[in-house]
């Protein structure tokens, strides 16, 4: 996949041709996922096609964000049947803005066992989807189509300032996964642009991340979460990488924390095909 093909996603905003050749604009409603390398599939979700009420509307993918369980389970189920899978073949995450990495070996067993507290996952068991949760955070997806090895991370300020991608690509690796063979698709997020920062809160991501401090539209202290994202890759041997460019903050077909407050969450999904 190239950055003029991104994957699958849903989009209620009218054409903006400065992304067009990087999303082509496609209609309301769920797509079909894409294939990120052979034998790798994944899609990114968007606010069409699903049934909760507002603020949530429609295809919330988030349970602990206030909305209607029943409404969650069903968004779940149509996002798991546009890609093909089972509901149980999704694998979730208890999200905790940190650098935790997780195996999945086999489908989580039914609710209300406690998901595992981590921010990545990954497996090699084809057919089971790794599921990341955002509003303004970064969906990360990573594959080795060689090694047939795929992980998901959420990557937000914090999670990107611990370490998360390198975490998850040292645990790839442990797995048979070897980063220059990797292909890492970033995830619409919040963009530097946008997102300002006190100038201390600046100071101590960048301490982790240099490369992550800028300078929003507004000349305010800011984070670029895409370009500390990248510079992990880089330092990993992450040469594959692209991305989906639109801003969670200036894009209303896309959940935003920042922008909305009471909102949903959409998600990034990676599985292999069996």
């Amino acid at each position: 996949m190239s950055a003029a093909q991104p994957l699958p996603h849903v989009s209620t905003s009218p054409p903006d041709h400065d992304q067009q050749r990087h999303d082509e604009r496609l209609s309301a409603g769920l797509e079909r996922p894409a294939e990120l390398a052979p034998g790798v599939l994944a899609i990114f979700t968007g606010r069409a096609g699903g049934v909760s009420a507002a603020p949530y509307d429609s295809l919330n993918m988030g349970g602990s964000v206030g909305d209607d369980p029943a409404a969650v389970t069903a968004n779940r189920r149509l996002v798991a049947q546009a890609c093909g899978l089972p509901l149980g073949r999704l694998t979730w995450m208890h999200q905790v803005h940190g650098s935790a990495v997780s195996y999945v070996a086999a489908p989580q067993p039914a609710s209300p066992a406690p998901l595992p507290k981590v921010d990545a996952q990954f497996t090699d068991v084809p057919g089971l989807a790794m599921v990341v949760m955002v509003a303004d955070c970064a969906p990360v997806l990573l594959a080795d189509p060689k090694a047939r090895v795929v992980g998901a991370a959420h990557a937000g300020r914090e999670g990107m300032a611990a370490g998360v991608i390198t975490e998850l690509l040292t645990a790839m690796s442990g797995a048979g996964a070897d980063p220059a063979m990797i292909t890492a698709v970033i995830g619409p997020h919040i963009c530097g642009g946008c997102y300002e920062v006190p100038a201390e809160m600046q100071a101590r991501v960048a301490a982790q991340e240099p490369e992550a401090a800028c300078v929003t539209r507004a000349g305010t202290p800011g984070i670029d979460i895409r370009t500390g994202i990248e510079a992990q890759l880089a330092r990993a041997g992450v040469q594959q990488v692209t991305g989906d460019p639109r801003c969670t903050a200036e894009t209303p077909g896309l959940y935003s924390y920042r922008r909305d407050g009471r909102t949903g969450r959409f998600a990034g999904l990676i599985w292999l095909s069996s």
